[in-house]
C-alpha cells in the first residue's frame, strides 16, 4: 500500500491536484490510500498557521506527497506558500528536483521545425542550498542607504550528491550525455566547488560523455538545438531558470511536471505551475502537470507500469486534440482529467 499526503494548496491548485488524485486512482486503485491536508491560505488565514510542528510530523510518515501550487493575494507575502514548499524541500532534505522536458506534440513547441524525438531530456536541480537558503538580511531596511544581502550556500556535500544522482540517473537509465552548468567564471568561489567536484565524479564514470556549459550559453544552446541534450545538472537558482525555459519549450507550463526526491525517503509532487488565482474556479486549468506529477510519483515508487499507462494517456490525449484551452482544445479541467482517465482504462 502506497500511503499518499494529498496538499491541493490554493487557487487552480484544488482544481489539478482534485484531477490528479482521481487519475491515480483510476490507475493504480486499491495499491493506494489517500489523506487530505488542508494547508493553504484558506487555512492560514482562519487559524493563524502555515505548516505547524504536528502537521509536519504527519506529513513526513507518508511514503509521498501530492502538492497543488500555493500562492494567494490575500496573503501579500505569501509566508505560507514559503512554509509549505519550500519548508516541506528543506525540512525534508528533498535534494533533487527532478523536472523532465518533453515534448508530446510538434505543434506546442515554439521552436520551429522541431519534432517531438528534438525535445527530451531531463533538469536536474540543487533543491536545498545555493540562493535558496535564505542566509542574508537587510541593513538600516527602508533607508536610503539600505543594504541588503543574499548568501549563496554550497557545500561539498550538497554539490556532490546532486550530481552523483544525475549520473547515476542517466547511467540508470541508458542515457550518455550528462552535463553540469554554472557560472563558475563570475560566480568564483561557491561554483569553483561545482567545478572541482564535477571533475572528479566524471573521471569515476567514463562510460558517459560528460560535460559543463555556462548557463548563459547553455539558456542560447537550448533554444537553438534542444536535441543535443539528454541530462542538465545545475544550483538550485540556475536549475529553476533553466526549467522553467524547458516547460515553455515543451509547450507551457501547464504540461511541466516535478518531483522533489531524496531517494530512499519520501517524495514531493507538484506541477510546476503557480495557483493563478485569476482562473481558480472557472474550471480552465490545465491539469496535465498535476497528472504527469502524479505519474512520477507512481514510477518512485515502483509503479512503472500505471506510470507509463497514465503518460501514455496524457500523450494520446495531447495529439488527438482533446485538450484544454491553453493547448488549443476546448475541454474544461475536468473534462480533461475524464479523457485521460477514458484512455486509462
Amino acid at each position: 500500500m502506497i500511503r499518499i499526503a494529498v496538499i491541493p494548496g490554493d487557487g487552480i491548485g484544488v482544481e489539478v491536484t482534485r484531477e490528479a488524485t482521481e487519475t491515480l486512482r483510476a490507475a493504480a486503485g486499491s495499491a493506494l490510500a489517500f489523506e487530505e491536508f488542508p494547508y493553504g491560505a484558506d487555512h492560514f488565514l482562519r487559524t493563524g498557521e502555515t505548516l505547524p510542528q504536528a502537521g509536519f510530523d504527519r506529513l513526513r510518515t507518508f511514503d509521498a506527497i501530492l502538492l497543488g501550487a500555493v500562492g494567494d493575494p490575500r496573503v501579500p507575502d505569501n509566508r505560507h506558500a514559503a512554509d509549505i514548499l519550500l519548508g516541506l524541500r528543506f525540512r525534508l532534505d528533498l535534494y533533487v528536483n527532478h523536472r523532465p522536458v518533453r515534448l508530446l506534440d510538434e505543434r506546442l513547441c515554439p521552436l520551429k521545425g522541431r519534432k517531438a524525438e528534438d525535445v527530451d531530456f531531463v533538469i536536474f536541480r540543487e533543491n536545498t542550498e545555493g540562493l535558496y537558503a535564505g542566509v542574508g538580511g537587510f541593513f538600516k531596511k527602508g533607508m536610503p542607504d539600505e543594504v541588503a544581502t543574499q548568501e549563496d550556500i554550497n557545500t561539498r556535500k550538497g554539490v556532490e550528491r546532486i550530481l552523483r544522482h544525475a549520473l547515476e540517473w542517466a547511467r540508470a537509465h541508458g542515457k550518455q550525455r550528462v552535463l553540469m552548468s554554472d557560472k563558475s567564471n563570475a560566480l568564483t568561489y561557491g561554483h569553483d566547488l561545482w567545478q572541482r567536484v564535477w571533475r572528479e565524479l566524471a573521471a569515476e564514470y567514463k562510460d558517459l560523455e560528460t560535460s559543463h556549459m555556462y548557463v548563459d550559453a547553455l539558456a542560447m544552446q537550448l533554444v537553438k538545438d534542444p536535441s543535443n541534450f539528454e541530462v542538465i545538472v545545475a544550483c538550485n537558482m540556475f536549475g529553476d531558470i533553466l526549467s522553467d525555459l524547458g516547460a515553455q519549450i515543451q509547450g507551457g507550463l501547464g504540461l511541466a511536471a516535478s518531483a522533489n526526491l531524496h531517494p530512499g525517503r519520501i517524495g514531493l509532487f507538484e506541477p510546476v505551475h503557480g495557483s493563478a488565482p485569476k482562473f481558480a474556479g472557472q474550471n480552465i486549468a490545465n491539469p496535465i502537470g498535476a497528472i504527469l506529477s502524479a505519474a512520477m510519483l507512481l514510477d518512485t515508487a515502483g509503479r512503472t507500469d500505471e506510470a507509463r499507462a497514465i503518460e501514455n494517456a496524457v500523450a494520446g490525449a495531447v495529439r488527438d486534440g482533446k485538450t484544454t484551452k491553453d493547448l488549443g482544445g476546448k475541454l474544461s479541467t475536468t473534462q480533461m482529467g475524464d479523457e485521460i482517465r477514458r484512455r486509462l482504462k
